[in-house]
């Protein structure tokens, strides 16, 4: 078993690291348009893999854990595409319309906390390329008054001029304001090193069939060859993986066997720290309070030195968000993982991670009186116990 982890621990740190498929982004990608003037997709492979992975139920999406609101924005998702391209073999689209007909009602079930990112910006969008394409699907139901509402908040806390102008989470969910007059030229500008808008292949399939970017394009194409004609939702996760593999290793009690392993992982993550912290890969430039305090704890639990002064970039009035301008404040897994981070202060810090762990520490008793201790990003055992 040691020699098997150490073969895993080899491969880190390569860049290639990523999550799952994402039907959602495989289908945003499947839309791009022939960039040489051709009438059929520029990626042709991603048409074949929706063919070839609907769901029993009729929808998309991921098949160990079903979460309606992931299974609803990848099923339309999914169903423009097929309908765009007109290829709708075993009936795929009347099999997808008919999922999201009969689970529409059912969004505003799950708490926010499971809410994929950037669905009240993309579900919104994707309904009106539905309408375009003439597809049988309730437009005016009740529930979609509150994601719309969503929508129109999280736009204006986030205003044109901001997103033209430096990098923020709405890169992220561009594809779903291409509606809104942007300055591709500009957004341009706001690309990550690897060509990718936020490391989003449908964000940056967006950009792409406005641009014909190459970078872009490069970008699309290196992961569709990777990932045998689909993309994940992220690409890719290099620090995020090694910040939690080395927390991994040593909650098991077993990082005695791969002391030279996790050296290796913590200056990987050592050179990748900055004074606003770290995201979850080296391209991406917007820092995450969830990534920021695992690598802030692991790196003074082994005598790196870093500043408790990264933790101001995610406070505004007294609140502490994973990402900076964010609409939904905080989620529990970043929460818990900063109050873990806050338990290993020295005399002298800054006070500002006293105060992130007197917020956390109340958002998560919040949380646990509430029965609410779950999260989408780390979908553990027991984040109950772990948090108790």
């Amino acid at each position: 078993m040691i020699g098997a982890i150490r073969t895993a621990l080899a491969s880190l740190g390569d860049d290639e690291t990523s999550m799952n498929v994402s039907a959602y982004d495989t289908a945003l990608v499947a839309l791009v348009k022939n960039l040489d003037g051709g009438d059929g997709p520029q990626f042709p492979s991603c048409i074949d893999w929706i063919v070839q992975n609907q769901l029993p139920d009729g929808s998309w999406g991921d098949a160990a854990f079903f979460m309606v609101q992931d299974r609803m924005i990848s099923t339309l998702a999914c169903v423009v595409a097929v309908k765009s391209w007109n290829i709708d073999s075993d009936n795929l689209c009347d099999r997808g319309v008919l999922f999201i007909k009969e689970n529409m009602s059912r969004l505003l079930e799950e708490e926010q906390d499971w809410m994929p990112c950037g669905f009240e910006i993309n579900f919104p969008a994707l309904l009106e390329k539905a309408k375009d394409l003439d597809l049988d699907i309730p437009y005016d139901h009740p529930v979609l008054e509150e994601i719309y509402a969503k929508r129109n908040l999280k736009l204006s806390k986030i205003p044109l001029d901001v997103l033209h102008a430096i990098p923020t989470t709405l890169l992220f969910s561009v594809e779903g304001i291409v509606d809104l007059q942007l300055d591709w030229e500009k957004l341009l500008r706001l690309r990550c090193p690897d060509g990718s808008f936020h490391s989003s292949p449908a964000a940056t399939a967006a950009a792409l069939s406005y641009t014909g970017d190459k970078e872009c394009r490069v970008f699309l194409d290196r992961l569709i060859r990777k990932f045998d004609g689909g993309v994940p939702c992220s690409h890719s996760m290099d620090t995020f993986e090694q910040l939690w593999v080395v927390d991994r290793l040593m909650r098991l009690g077993i990082s005695r066997h791969f002391t030279s392993e996790i050296q290796q992982c913590l200056e990987f993550i050592y050179r990748r720290w900055t004074q606003k912290g770290l995201s979850h890969n080296v391209h991406c430039p917007i820092p995450d309070i969830d990534d920021t305090a695992m690598g802030f704890r692991l790196l003074r639990q082994h005598g790196y030195d870093v500043t408790t002064s990264v933790f101001k970039h995610f406070e505004k009035d007294g609140k502490f968000a994973c990402f900076p301008m964010e609409t939904n404040h905080a989620s529990v897994t970043p929460m818990h993982n900063t109050y873990r981070a806050s338990q290993f202060m020295f005399p002298g810090d800054d006070d500002v991670l006293a105060r992130a762990g007197r917020y956390c520490r109340a958002f998560l008793q919040e949380r646990q009186a509430s029965n609410k201790l779950y999260d989408k990003w780390i979908i553990t055992k027991d984040l109950p116990g772990e948090i108790h």
